[in-house]
């Protein structure tokens, strides 16, 4: 057998194992949608005296603080390079799985995303200036045998699916209350 032909199997065993581990799942939202509204939680612990908020992940644990621009020094996370993130991981578990699902190989892919932001909004420099990421571009960098019609398909559905893609194309109501 020819290393393309075991590629193929791999894929098409990968999907099936893909179809057969959500089946369940699918089946038990579809009987009771309410069990699929998830609902998911960050908590971040403020440290004023170091300008940073500390956020437990499943990966341990993220200082974040000030970008450079906004006169942090670079050792913590910045909270926009965070939503970054975020993003290009939620379109990377995404493209893989919706890749799986339409068969298609993917030798190597990689997701970036790059996002502007008016440091002089942040630090109110300049009040007509906003604050926060005013554009967002998510690059897909993919090596695959598969047809423009297929890559196509498969980053509208990746677009689609991308929780966090989704939320960044049409942002949900945020309130803001005190505890």
């Amino acid at each position: 057998m020819t290393e393309d032909a075991q590629v193929g199997l791999d894929v098409t065993a990968a999907a099936a194992a893909l179809r057969e581990r959500q089946r369940p799942i699918k089946t038990g939202y579809k009987q009771d949608p309410g069990s699929a509204l998830v609902i998911s939680t960050a908590t971040a612990q403020v440290d004023q005296a170091g300008l940073t908020a500390t956020v437990p992940t499943w990966a341990g644990d993220v200082a974040a603080g000030l970008h450079p621009a906004a006169g942090g020094d670079g050792s913590q996370a910045c909270s926009a390079d965070i939503v970054l993130q975020a993003l290009v991981a939620c379109a990377g578990v995404t493209l893989s799985s919706v890749a799986t699902a339409l068969g298609v190989q993917l030798r190597s892919a990689t997701v970036t995303a790059n996002g502007t932001w008016d440091a002089r909004g942040t630090l109110g420099v300049d009040r007509d200036a906003p604050v926060g990421l005013t554009g967002v571009e998510l690059i897909f960098d993919l090596d695959t045998d598969a047809d423009e019609e297929k890559v196509a398909r498969l980053l509208e559905l990746t677009e689609r699916y991308c929780v966090v893609a989704r939320t960044l194309q049409e942002p949900p109501p945020l309130t803001v209350r005190r505890a």
